[in-house]
């Protein structure tokens, strides 16, 4: 039976458990590429994927700054772990903005129930990550189908609903972009677990094949309009980006405080033990500055998003995705250095395969190409020097 959480307070106490049991074997799941089933159906049970519904549809609706430390804590543990929803929490909010009161109530029911939405977003095909060519065309009948091909699908292998954005298909101009919520079993889905990357091994972020797959106008939520005025839709889903790099820094953080506990000391240093070596000393002060930065960074851009929505104007809007921007850059970089330097803390032995300890910098590193920083740091200068909003999509 799924759980119902009532208050961010318990959502964060959730999350806390839920890490500390991911964080057991982490490790091996990463090494052996053992797909987490049994731990994905722990985060149904335990109703964190319902934290976000409204509560006149029964659920805690926790603000933006709950949903960032409870990533930002499942990513300490496990960064694959802790991806997977992200699209689930991402397409819930769009659910929200466009979706009709039937919508709502259908498909907050079943993320309260502990189902799982993951996404059908990017292509291989488009010149750009924004181009589509997966379409949804009226039948004859005046039903529809869906039909295209979707790459880096996290989650889609364990997810009960596919959210696919496609182009529907009308005569005439213009052609907006569509929301298709449809059952992972549904006739003509078929999803391959084709992922090979280096990181985030088990987040099967592989290939979505619709052939021609039966929708109704029911399961179709307008994407386009989310973009025509003031939005905290694309910041929202960057947030929880920044708090998956930060939570990544965090734990190679501590796994390297730990191994400088097992480590021998330089013999220059003239110390007792690896801690006591003043040049380690140092560059563990400087990575805990970064962290800790990043992370308060983080929690900066929550808040923002969280009063924006509360007075969703231009201006608003606009400083809650650059305060957003700003964090997902930290974050990145956090996660990249301290994920490196944690072997300088190790020494050498900390490069044991058995110890699998390359899973943070893989995943951090496979993760934070996600989305540009150089572009992000573009808006964030443009807004500096001239107050030059940043364009709104779902990638800021």
């Amino acid at each position: 039976m799924t759980h119902v959480v009532r208050s961010g307070a318990e959502a964060e106490e959730i999350a806390r458990k839920l890490a500390a049991i991911y964080a057991e074997e982490a490790a091996e799941r990463d090494r052996d590429r053992r797909l987490p089933h049994a731990e994905l159906d722990a985060l149904s049970a335990s109703g964190l994927l319902g934290i976000t519904v409204p509560a006149r549809f029964g659920g805690a609706e926790v603000p933006v700054t709950t949903v960032a430390e409870v990533f930002r804590l499942l990513a300490t543990a496990d960064a694959s772990l802790a991806q997977i929803p992200h699209s689930h929490f991402v397409f819930l909010e769009a659910l929200r903005l466009q979706g009709t009161e039937d919508q709502q109530a259908r498909w907050f029911a079943a993320a309260l129930d502990g189902a799982r939405f993951a996404n059908a977003q990017s292509e291989r095909s488009g010149r750009t990550v924004v181009d589509d060519t997966t379409s949804v065309r009226r039948r004859p009948d005046g039903e529809y189908v869906l039909t295209g091909e979707k790459f880096y699908s996290t989650g889609a292998l364990f997810a009960h609903w596919l959210v696919v954005r496609a182009v529907l298909e009308q005569p005439g101009e213009p052609r907006p972009k569509v929301l298709a919520y449809v059952p992972r079993d549904a006739p003509g889905v078929t999803v391959t677990d084709d992922w090979d990357g280096m990181g985030q091994r088990t987040t099967a972020s592989g290939t979505v094949r619709l052939d021609e797959v039966p929708v109704t106008s029911e399961q179709l939520v307008p994407y386009t309009p989310i973009f025509a005025g003031p939005t905290t839709y694309g910041a929202r889903a960057q947030v929880l980006h920044a708090a998956l790099d930060v939570g990544i820094a965090r734990g190679a953080l501590t796994a390297a405080t730990d191994l400088v506990g097992r480590a021998r000391p330089w013999f220059e240093a003239g110390v007792e033990t690896a801690a006591e070596d003043p040049l380690l000393v140092q560059q563990a002060g400087e990575l805990e500055i970064a962290v800790r930065g990043a992370e308060a960074l983080v929690r900066e851009a929550a808040v923002a998003i969280d009063a924006a929505e509360s007075d969703r104007t231009d201006a608003t809007t606009a400083g809650a995705s650059v305060a957003t921007a700003v964090a997902k850059v930290a974050a990145a970089r956090a996660s990249i250095a301290v994920s490196s330097a944690l072997f300088d803390l190790g020494g050498t032995r900390s490069a044991a395969d058995r110890l699998n300890l390359s899973r943070y910098w893989r995943d951090a590193r496979t993760h934070t190409l996600h989305d540009p920083e150089r572009w992000k740091v573009q808006h964030i200068g443009r807004w500096t020097l001239t107050g030059a909003p940043p364009p709104r999509h779902g990638l800021l």
